[in-house]
């Protein structure tokens, strides 16, 4: 049982922690100190919600109706090439971080903003539903301690990224940073977004 559990703890590590639409979302708000709580929870209830129903056989229901994940990769490619954008536009004209400085985002539209990175993408689906599912099933009726470690790395990587991100403060209190940060994010977000679209 530990084994198992050992076994989707890593699987789930493997397939976190990577360059993404959240995972950069996450880090710039961890940078911020902006709604990190609430977008920590948002990552971690989809991914209990999606690997779950991976574990529970939803991956056999997406294998039959293919058609799912064409339209989850236009919205999500669109979604991810305007986000792309906006951050191109940040970076074009940074700013430094300054604590306590206002900010257009709400904890609800910050919510919003990681639900739409995260369910609109569809690498979530294939990663979270499909592959750890299938994984997750091939242990039988010792699944569900594959799913228990998976959802212990889901827990680990998104609170430590969430809250981790602030040691990088100091770094960000220039603007020159913001512009590579941002840079980076554009380039990350448009590449998945044309990827999708292509694919």
């Amino acid at each position: 049982m530990f084994q198992v559990a050992l076994t989707g703890l890593l699987t789930g590590l493997a397939l976190i922690v990577a360059v993404g639409a959240q995972n950069a979302f996450l880090l710039r708000q961890g940078i911020r100190g902006e709604h990190v709580l609430p977008i920590v929870l948002t990552c971690l209830v989809s991914d209990v919600v999606a690997i779950t129903a991976g574990v529970a056989g939803l991956g056999i229901v997406l294998e039959r109706w293919p058609a799912v994940l064409p339209v989850a990769q236009v919205l999500g490619g669109l979604y991810l090439i305007a986000f792309g954008v906006h951050a191109a536009m940040r970076a074009w004209r940074p700013a430094a971080l300054v604590t306590g400085e206002a900010t257009a985002l709400t904890p609800g539209r910050a919510v919003l903003l990681t639900l739409a990175l995260t369910w609109l993408n569809p690498h979530f689906y294939l990663d979270a539903v499909l592959m750890l599912g299938t994984v997750a099933n091939s242990f039988g009726t010792d699944r569900w301690w594959f799913l228990g470690g998976t959802l212990v790395a889901s827990l680990l990587w998104f609170f430590g990224l969430g809250y981790g991100a602030r040691l990088l403060r100091g770094l960000f209190a220039r603007p020159k940073a913001w512009r590579v940060l941002d840079s980076a994010i554009a380039v990350v977000m448009g590449t998945l977004g044309v990827g999708l679209l292509v694919h």
